[in-house]
């Protein structure tokens, strides 16, 4: 089967996969030896890549004595939402099949309603329906089911939640925080990698000192992958399928989309498509790719937009012109009809609670989405 040249909008293995080796590293140490991890950076930099990538390398280095188990609670809405979500991701993932599903199920969850669902291409595949409720299982029998099948098994088990922000969305969302990090730190078999795309969440989740997270395991901070690993790797899978780019044009896709991952390998494969085999890419190819890239998300950033007031717009106008910071000085202000003072502060606050700008290299504003950010230089300034 022939290898995919540029893999984006998914997960990434592989052929695809590009360095984290130090991040690697670090994040076998904690599945294998059980500390818990927290993974924090702006989206479509690579965390769910990442986090599967060394699941894969554990499951198959260690895992007659380690188990990850992986599962995205983007989808959970409530409190229970949460706890079936992970119920059932963890007695699908610690048994072989469905009988030794259900052995588990009755000897660790007892009063289950359980509802299996066969996917139709393949009969080993199949999702969990436990019917799990405030009036079957209180949080405490749930939350300790993990470390109960991890001591039956005599295996450290390493349960990896994407998307894990969304536990401050949750209703009464400090108490069920409380009860996670109660059960959790006295667990001697089970450690948690926890990650999220939404940046400000996961701060407020875990790096305030008041709040239940906080210290909860080891943080890290998952910066940019540099320019020299991408374009080792973009101009080899140019070459690999006949095709030809210069280092140059490597780097100017970087720039343009300031190295984030997921981005760099959708414009990547927008330029390799426009040419053939033997053909060499060029900087008007590459300008008609970024066209393309901002085309492709261009119903997304208009979504995004099109609830925004006008002063909250022209905020982010402002920052997406350059300036980063001192947006309450009054020349700013009445450039871009930013209105009072006092209204800076509140377009601030609000425009980082919807993940659209963000704060970085002492209090400077950015516009958290760099194709968004060209996308409002191009179509909307």
């Amino acid at each position: 089967m022939k290898k995919i040249s540029f893999i984006f909008g998914t997960a990434v293995s592989d052929y695809n996969f590009i360095g984290r080796e130090e991040e690697t590293k670090r994040l076998i140490a904690n599945f294998t030896e059980g500390i818990n991890t927290i993974l924090i950076s702006p989206r479509r930099i690579g965390k769910t890549s990442l986090v599967k990538h060394v699941k894969k390398i554990v499951d198959k280095k260690y895992g007659k004595d380690v188990i990850v188990i992986f599962f995205d609670m983007f989808a959970c809405k409530t409190e229970y939402d949460f706890y079936n979500a992970l119920s059932a991701a963890v007695l699908k993932q610690t048994a072989s099949n469905v009988d030794k599903w259900m052995e588990n199920a009755k000897d660790f969850l007892v009063r289950l309603t359980p509802k299996i669902s066969f996917s139709p291409d393949n009969n080993n595949d199949f999702s969990l329906s436990l019917g799990i409720t405030p009036k079957t299982h209180s949080p405490e029998q749930v939350l300790a089911l993990v470390e109960n099948i991890a001591q039956r098994r005599g295996k450290r088990i390493v349960i990896c939640i994407d998307e894990f922000q969304q536990l401050g969305e949750l209703p009464d969302s400090l108490t069920i925080q409380k009860r996670l990090r109660t059960a959790w730190q006295h667990q001697q078999y089970t450690s948690y990698c926890l990650f999220g795309s939404k940046m400000h969440m996961m701060n407020s989740i875990f790096q305030r000192r008041n709040v239940p997270f906080y210290q909860f395991g080891d943080t890290i901070f998952l910066s940019k992958i540099p320019s020299e690993k991408w374009i080792d790797y973009i101009t080899q899978h140019f070459e690999d399928r006949n095709k030809h780019i210069s280092k140059d044009l490597a780097k100017k896709i970087c720039n343009a989309v300031d190295n984030y991952s997921s981005y760099v390998q959708q414009l990547a494969w927008l330029l390799f498509i426009k040419i053939n085999e033997g053909e060499k890419a060029t900087n008007s190819l590459l300008n008609l790719a970024i066209n393309d890239l901002l085309d492709n998300n261009e119903a997304l950033f208009m979504q995004q937009i099109e609830t925004l007031s006008s002063y909250q717009l022209n905020f982010l106008r402002a920052i997406a012109s350059g300036h980063h910071s001192q947006l309450g000085e009054k020349t700013i202000r009445e450039d871009f009809n930013l209105g009072s003072p006092s209204n800076i502060t509140r377009l601030k606050t609000t425009l980082i609670g919807k993940d659209l700008i963000e704060l970085r290299n002492r209090n400077m504003l950015y516009i958290t989405d760099p194709v968004f950010e060209l996308w409002l230089q191009r179509r909307i300034l």
